[in-house]
């Protein structure tokens, strides 16, 4: 880039800075700043370091979660789609949001881009960057002064004169930097205007947008290498952030080379499968991505893939992924008790597990979404009796059954034997089903709470219709730490007890957090039976 083409770019960067710092719109300063002028707003600090350099964001407790977002991404100097993430001290993902409580020079957030286009070279990264937030302060400022100001217009027209003399640059056409048209542009970097609410259709396009527009970006080794792990935190990760993640699983295991899946065909199924889950407490599309994120960790934790084969793995977490499609929030006591169509369609056995093994058949049925189209059909018929044995296996009421069948195999348990390794794979979809209590607290206490509401509206229902109230679920009669002790106790520890004594690696990973959680519950459930005693005496 030559001299003259720099100092341009220079002093936009400066006249676009020292607007914003006269805007009463949230902004980033570098470390060696001062703390600019407010509008009368109360305001916090965050300092942070990003690329190795200290960084301050301040903003208005009235600023949305999307303003907040799209000052770190400038901070960052972050396209749009790119996936960013903010690490505390201690190394955890926090949620980069308004409510994010301000910290000192000593504590120190960590802001990272997670995933990138590492490919591409692109514009430089302080003309994307000027042009970026340049269009977000000018949405802002129309929405207070309702007219962009002369200042504004002359730093976009500097913009595209910039753009257009990069352009006709015949070195530079290799980067392929001005494929689409201005407004198309425009549009990508121009924040979303205020609307009402969408409608789930909207959104869920959105979110599809945001998917392949995030599914060309390189994620990083060590979110690559957290991913296998059961402490990753799901609830730092939005819909399409996910989708991304669960792109990454199915390329990683090597299952688009080995079962020649097209990758617009894997993203159109995975689409398909979130569109498929529904918005309900507990049983929804987050939940569909934990059971498939820990059954992926258990596959690389237990080094599966030298003691089965490749179809194998692709049936697990495939089954992980769809085990509970279109889940209505209401169980198969439910089903069978009120008598409803999916209780009448499958006899009563099992209606929610056939349901949603039909339903991810259904998906594939489509030819943009047949991830298995490229089988021969010998392959597609064992894929989808694994799937089916897998998904059914998810029934709790088959649970003693399952469990007792892979106790008597575990002591001569051989992985070439066909019979024990379909009972494994049953049971390693069960455990990573029922494994929040093997994540870390502050990750798994949010599903209890997600799972007592569900229940909740269950038993409410029951009680409506006049139906039999199923026990476990009546708010009258449960309690957090209640819910929770038996359920350890009698359910999670002998089936994650089994598997560890076929896996030793993972006791620490996934038996000793539930025997952690079964004593935190059980203390809870000790201090709340004492506190009743007293408060009767």
């Amino acid at each position: 880039m030559s001299g003259l083409a720099l100092c341009q770019l220079q002093v936009t960067l400066h006249k676009l800075k020292v607007f914003m710092s006269e805007s009463r719109v949230p902004f980033f300063i570098s470390g060696a700043g001062h703390v600019l002028p407010g509008s009368g707003m109360t305001t916090k600090i965050i300092h942070f370091m990003v690329n190795g350099r200290p960084e301050q964001a301040e903003f208005g407790a009235d600023c949305s979660a999307a303003d907040v977002k799209d000052l770190f991404r400038a901070a960052a100097e972050a396209g749009p789609h790119h996936i960013l993430k903010l690490y505390n001290t201690n190394g955890s993902v926090v949620n980069i949001s308004p409510l994010l409580e301000a910290n000192s020079e000593d504590s120190y957030f960590r802001l990272e881009v997670v995933a990138s286009n590492l490919k591409s070279v692109g514009m430089p990264k302080e003309l994307d960057t000027m042009e970026y937030r340049l269009h977000y302060l000018e949405s802002k400022v129309n929405e207070d002064l309702g007219k962009t100001p002369t200042i504004i217009s002359d730093l976009k027209s500097q913009v595209e004169s910039f753009k257009r003399k990069l352009e006709s640059v015949e070195h530079l056409s290799w980067m392929g930097l001005f494929k689409e048209d201005s407004d198309q542009q425009l549009s990508k970097l121009s924040p979303k205007p205020k609307t009402s609410k969408l409608s789930m259709h909207e959104e869920r396009q959105q979110v599809r947008r945001e998917f392949l527009n995030m599914s060309t970006l390189q994620v990083t080794e060590e979110v690559r290498e957290h991913l296998k792990t059961p402490i990753f935190d799901n609830w730092q990760w939005e819909d399409a952030e996910m989708l991304v993640l669960l792109q990454v699983m199915f390329t990683d295991l090597e299952f688009l080379t080995a079962f020649h899946i097209e990758l617009d065909v894997l993203q159109n199924f995975l689409f398909k499968v979130y569109c498929h889950y529904n918005s309900i407490p507990f049983h929804n599309f987050r939940h569909c991505f934990c059971v498939t994120q820990m059954m992926y960790g258990l596959i690389w934790l237990t080094d599966l893939q030298s003691k089965i084969a490749r179809i194998d793995l692709l049936i697990m977490l495939t089954s992980a992924l769809c085990h509970d499609l279109d889940h209505p929030g209401y169980n198969n006591v439910y089903q069978i008790n009120a008598q409803t169509d999916l209780a009448l369609r499958y006899n009563d056995i099992s209606p929610l597990e056939n349901h949603h093994c039909a339903v991810a058949f259904g998906i594939m049925s489509k030819q943009e979404c047949n991830i298995l189209k490229n089988l021969t059909c010998e392959q597609y018929k064992y894929i989808r009796g694994g799937m089916i044995k897998c998904i059914l296996a998810t029934d709790m009421a088959r649970h003693n059954e399952i469990l007792n069948k892979f106790k008597t195999m575990r002591p001569v348990f051989n992985f070439t034997n066909k019979e024990h390794k379909e009972v494994l794979m049953n049971i390693m979809v069960k455990v990573s089903d029922i494994s929040n209590e093997a994540r870390p607290m502050a990750v798994a206490e949010p599903w209890l709470d997600c799972l007592l509401q569900e229940f909740f509206n269950q038993s409410d229902t029951e009680k409506l219709k006049g139906l039999p109230v199923t026990p476990f679920m009546d708010r009258d009669k449960v309690s957090k730490p209640s819910s929770q002790t038996n359920f350890i106790r009698f359910v999670l520890l002998p089936l994650f007890s089994e598997l560890t004594k076929l896996f030793p690696c993972l006791e620490q990973h996934i038996l000793e957090p539930v025997r952690r959680a079964l004593e935190y519950y059980s203390d809870l459930e000790r201090a709340s039976k004492e506190e009743e005693r007293t408060t009767k005496a």
